[in-house]
């Protein structure tokens, strides 16, 4: 496959989390990803976005990034990335589901990857 983009903005509130899930599990199901690995890029994106909404944007920018390798979502952090106990939860189910984990603080940017297979 060639390698793919797909720019989502949505508001930094809760009830744009569906909309969020709900795309990357579908991008996954493009990407011919199992099941159980659809399920783990449904549930890398909600939480993902729990985490930036939680470090305080005017609106969550997500780029996602389709390639042979998997999906790789990047998500827009806002100025409040302290480490309180929603964030130290997220990083916690992050680092589980992800193949790759990381904030760029300088970028402002969350990075996730999720490889098939």
């Amino acid at each position: 496959m060639k390698t793919a983009h797909v720019e989502l903005s949505v508001p930094a509130e809760a009830a744009f989390a569906r909309s969020v899930r709900m795309m990357a599990a579908n991008l996954a199901v493009c990407l011919d990803m199992s099941v159980d690995d659809v399920e783990e890029v449904r549930m890398a994106a909600g939480e993902g976005f729990v985490f930036s909404c939680a470090t305080e944007p005017e609106a969550c920018a997500i780029d996602f990034t389709l390639s042979d390798q998997g999906i790789s979502m990047d998500f827009s952090l806002g100025a409040a990335l302290g480490d309180t106990d929603e964030l130290k939860l997220a990083r916690l189910l992050l680092a589980a589901v992800c193949d790759e984990f990381a904030i760029d603080q300088a970028a402002a940017k969350l990075h996730l990857m999720k490889r098939i297979g």
